[in-house]
């Protein structure tokens, strides 16, 4: 079984691919249609449609399956799994060309789970998370009402029909298929859950796709059907004695504790641009000294985390325009970095885009949902290990545990064991 993956932000299309990369397929993710992605066993594209409206997001959706979907290859639509962006209207845009769309975007590994049609976020609604209030403060965060809202005829999916005989849930699915349902919301808690709805799916011939986080993407990249494309993947190669460059466009509560453990444990410097620079750009009279100072960290061998500030001014509509600048300050000094770790789809697109990178090969899974990389090709030929994380995700462990892959480095034993708070980082650069 071969996957065509479409995600809307890179971040996402990584977090959901890496789980069959980390089965052992031949695993691309790319940022257009357009590029050759070779023989690849699982292909991931992000369509960047996160801040596009509904209508122009169903287009580039259905356009990028009508592009790169192969005969017998299945889909899987990868959705945020706390519904952000216009994952309601992709979907729909996909459900006429791919038959009923099984919908769980649970991904319990991250707290995020799926009860009677309703999104829990470590057990809390998530309508009550600093996320959704951010973002859609106007909005319900019912899947049901956001599916009918886009045109589709819903069912649910309870979790004891779900944990119950396998060949009667089978019989379930197929039944609701050859009616006139075009959407099926499945509730889960577990992992557990979520590999019992991949393994009966991907048995079933009634035509369908799945709709999910990187969750369920983990429990089908595992089943056997997949495991017979499992090829070997290509050795990880660092740049040697270069710095790691760890930009973070994210303003999320999780980045920023992120952010503090990572400062708090690796031997990294600091820099916090002012949106203010940012959004004027160029024109900016410290523009000049903020790109000086990244050069001065990067030419020096020097690791270094770079974020974006924040105001009274900032609105999130203004984020990928933010990271795109950040972006061109970093690209006169890009060629100086061994390895990047980007924090948010839009920063990482915004890099990559900025220095010609348009595939990554993914090659690991650093912790749940934080995958690395290496470019197919570049622009300019270099071609970094490259690490991308969703902002608003993982563990407050994820960047350190990044900056220590792509360091060669090891955890030191009083951190693993939490004996001690500050020691002095002992892992160096191979």
């Amino acid at each position: 079984m071969t996957l065509l993956i479409i995600a809307d932000d890179l971040s996402g299309a990584a977090d959901c691919a890496i789980a069959f990369a980390s089965a052992g397929l031949s695993t691309v993710v790319t940022l257009d249609a357009s590029h050759d992605t070779g023989d690849a066993s699982v292909v991931a594209i992000d369509t960047d449609t996160r801040r596009l409206s509904a209508s122009q997001a169903a287009e580039r959706t259905l356009m990028a399956c009508q592009t790169l979907r192969k005969p017998a290859q299945r889909l899987y639509k990868k959705i945020d799994s706390t519904l952000r962006g216009n994952w309601a209207a992709e979907v729909a845009s996909l459900q006429s060309l791919a038959g009923l769309a099984i919908v769980a975007p649970a991904f319990p590994a991250t707290g995020r789970t799926t009860v009677e049609g309703k999104v829990l976020v470590n057990g809390q609604p998530l309508e009550s998370t600093d996320t959704w209030k951010l973002e859609h403060t106007d909005r319900s965060a019912d899947i049901a009402a956001l599916l009918e809202g886009a045109g589709l005829r819903t069912a649910k999916l309870g979790l004891s029909t779900l944990r119950g005989d396998a060949a009667a849930l089978a019989s379930h699915i197929v039944e609701i298929a050859g009616g006139d349902t075009q959407a099926l919301i499945v509730d889960a808690q577990t992992a557990e859950d979520l590999q019992a709805l991949a393994t009966v799916t991907v048995s079933i011939d009634e035509s369908l796709f799945w709709v999910g986080s990187g969750g369920l993407a983990r429990e089908i990249a595992g089943l056997p059907a997949m495991a017979k494309n499992a090829a070997e993947s290509p050795e990880a190669v660092r740049e040697k004695h270069a710095p790691t460059l760890v930009l973070v466009g994210s303003l999320s509560g999780v980045s920023e504790r992120q952010c503090a453990m990572l400062k708090e444990r690796a031997s990294i410097g600091e820099l916090v641009v002012p949106p203010a620079v940012l959004r004027q750009g160029k024109a900016h009279a410290d523009w000049a000294g903020w790109e000086i100072r990244i050069g001065e960290y990067l030419r020096r061998g020097d690791d270094l985390l770079l974020r974006i500030g924040r105001d009274e001014a900032f609105d999130p509509a203004e984020g990928a325009r933010l990271s795109t600048l950040l972006a061109a300050m970093v690209r006169p000094h890009f060629a100086h970095v061994g390895g990047l770790v980007a924090t948010g789809g839009e920063t990482a697109r915004a890099m990559l885009g900025a220095v010609g990178i348009g595939s990554l090969q993914l090659l690991c899974e650093i912790e749940a949902g934080v995958a690395f990389g290496r470019p197919i090709s570049s622009r300019e030929g270099h071609r970094p290990g490259v690490v991308t994380k969703a902002g608003a995700f993982g563990t407050d462990h994820a960047l350190y545990a990044a900056w220590l892959h792509m360091n060669n480095a090891v955890e030191p034993l009083e951190y693993a064991t939490g004996s001690v708070k500050n020691p002095a980082l002992q892992g160096k650069k191979s």
